[in-house]
């Protein structure tokens, strides 16, 4: 049987397989184990209530789907008070996924969910920032390295940064979150897309634009992984598009040390649990004892490796 588990920083997960955040709920307890996953990721909570993005928030597109849902969320005293004790029961991680408008938002609430039951912080800094015009902190390498910085001295746990795709170079923006602190890096959130209604002339979705999940973006995302995990020393996490055993070691492969799973649990549940066990078959089929030693196992033709070396660092 293969070795499955995986290094994550300070963190040692049983397995590289764990949710995205944002399709992961409390109730997903009742359909399977959630003890099987090697790390359990919250949905993203904010400081304030929030109601969300207005309707339809969500349309399906060929090869993926579009979500427009607008962080919709409780605010983190009710996560303290009912979400956590929730997960109390897990033996499996539990990472806090957090969001706000500007740095020291980020920081407070970073501070506030530093508790007994928390192991480790994903700072979703692909949301809009305040400070710079609206844009993303991770489109900008200063606006990444601040946010970061100021999170990791508001909390002793981990911090993962969940960047965007929607950027020129990744490599930049995952360098900038290492030299501030985190721990590892999670490639990437949804990528900018919008789909129109030829009946209505309308756009599909409730706020016109909305984030592109599933395999139509894996292609993409994959690249982005192999580029940041040739960039930077702390683990990537690929997130984009898998729904299967395969998907997954593609992503281990190209220098991903865990993958995180989203559009798929919604067309079948338990997905994330079909994929470790793949990954365990995978692993025994190739002659590998340890399922990290999947993660930048990519075979470069000596010409191709130098040029691909050459492309990360300018």
């Amino acid at each position: 049987m293969t070795q499955m588990s995986v290094r994550i920083g300070r963190l040692t997960l049983a397995n590289p397989v764990m949710p995205a955040s944002g399709t992961f709920a409390e109730g997903m307890g009742g359909v399977f184990d959630l003890n099987r996953l090697g790390a359990l990721v919250t949905k993203t909570i904010t400081a304030e209530l929030r109601a969300g993005n207005p309707l339809p928030r969500v349309a399906e597109v060929q090869g993926g789907m579009l979500n427009a849902i607008g962080i919709p969320s409780k605010g983190v005293a009710y996560f303290l008070s009912h979400t956590l004790p929730h997960y109390s029961r897990c033996r499996a991680p539990l990472v806090v996924s957090i969001s706000a408008p500007t740095a020291e938002g980020f920081a407070a609430i970073a501070a506030a969910v530093s508790v007994a039951g928390v192991a480790a912080i994903e700072a979703n800094i692909s949301c809009p920032n305040i400070e710079e015009d609206g844009r993303a902190f991770a489109q900008r390498a200063g606006a990444t390295e601040a946010v970061i910085r100021q999170i990791c001295a508001a909390t002793p746990l981990p911090v993962w940064a969940k960047l965007s795709p929607n950027v020129g170079d990744i490599a930049e923006i995952a360098r900038a979150a290492e030299s501030a602190g985190a721990e590892a890096v999670v490639v990437a959130n949804t990528i900018l897309a919008m789909s129109i209604d030829l009946a209505t002339f309308r756009p599909r979705l409730g706020n016109t634009m909305g984030g592109l999940s599933g395999p139509a973006i894996k292609p993409i995302v994959l690249r982005q992984v192999y580029q940041t995990a040739r960039a930077v020393r702390i683990p990537v996490i690929g997130c984009g598009g898998i729904s299967s055993a395969e998907d997954a070691a593609e992503y281990m492969i190209a220098g991903a040390t865990a993958v995180q799973v989203g559009t798929a649990s919604f067309l079948k549940s338990d997905t994330m649990t079909d994929i470790i066990d793949g990954l365990d078959r995978f692993c025994t089929q190739h002659g590998l004892a340890r399922v990290a030693e999947l993660t930048g196992a990519i075979r470069l033709e000596a010409d191709h490796a130098e040029t691909a070396e050459m492309e990360t660092v300018t």
